[in-house]
């Protein structure tokens, strides 16, 4: 696998050779301006890819568990309209569910968070604003957003949590540094739905359930009626192959709360 240092690493010796090089030959131009290009690309991509793990590890599926298990997460909740189906919908089939929450939307909606919690699923840091800019910040800036979450939900709930899924799935370094100190789990997928997309309801379905296996993790956000389709499909499909979902800190083995 490509690790953020790693590739540093690898890129900064060979440039050191190839300007070396320049001193005794002609190294072109273009060619130095192609390598640099070849290490921007390999960094946006691990950035925005969380399931290489570039910049640093984020549990993104079990497959080593022995139990027929997968975990549904919700991305950008609670949502007023959509986050009670979805609640529906998983009490329907008996399914267990991780909500990864936005800090903001938990304040205007306690009640949800609280409902979450006492119909037996579990709950995630994801952020306080979900800012497009969340990538941009600095390690300081991001321990305080997860802090300010940390401190909404427990309000609500009285438990902290541990579990965090970066916003649109970016890493950097500055996010690794803010986990080190807030001690949370970065967690990840192993199936991207791309529900929020313009893709129709059959192809995301298909895009969730080809090769679906035990030990995956699921990404779908609880925000659209399109969402909701798609979770009671995926909920049957999983009941036909004897799956069931349960909370991700049980797929992972891991612990949801400090």
């Amino acid at each position: 696998m490509l690790r953020f240092y790693t590739i540093n690493a690898i890129f900064i010796v060979i440039f050191s050779l190839l300007l070396f090089y320049g001193f005794f030959g002609e190294v072109s131009l273009w060619f130095y301006l192609l390598f640099i290009l070849i290490w921007i690309a390999i960094t946006v991509l691990g950035s925005f890819q969380i399931k290489m793990n570039y910049h640093l590890q984020s549990l993104n599926h079990n497959y080593d568990q022995n139990e027929n298990y997968v975990s549904i997460t919700f991305d950008d909740g609670p949502n007023a309209e959509f986050t009670p189906r979805a609640l529906e919908l998983l009490k329907k089939y008996r399914a267990k569910a991780t909500f990864f929450l936005i800090g903001s939307k938990s304040e205007t909606h306690p009640e949800l968070v609280k409902k979450i919690m006492a119909e037996g699923h579990s709950i995630g840091n994801h952020s306080y604003s979900h800012a497009n800019q969340f990538g941009f910040y600095s390690s300081k800036k991001i321990v305080a957003e997860l802090a300010k979450t940390d401190a909404v939900l427990q309000s609500i709930t009285g438990k902290r949590p541990k579990l965090f899924r970066p916003p649109f799935g970016v890493t950097n370094p500055n996010i690794k540094k803010a986990l080190t100190k807030t001690g949370h789990y970065s967690i990840g997928w192993s199936k991207r739905s791309l529900d929020t997309t313009k893709l129709s309801e059959d192809t995301i379905f298909n895009r969730i359930t080809s090769k679906l296996q035990k030990g995956d993790i699921i990404l779908l956000h609880d925000g659209s009626a399109k969402t909701i389709a798609i979770l009671e499909r995926l909920l049957l499909f999983l009941e036909s192959r004897q799956l069931k979902s349960v909370g991700v800190e049980h797929l992972l083995e891991i612990d949801a709360y400090a």
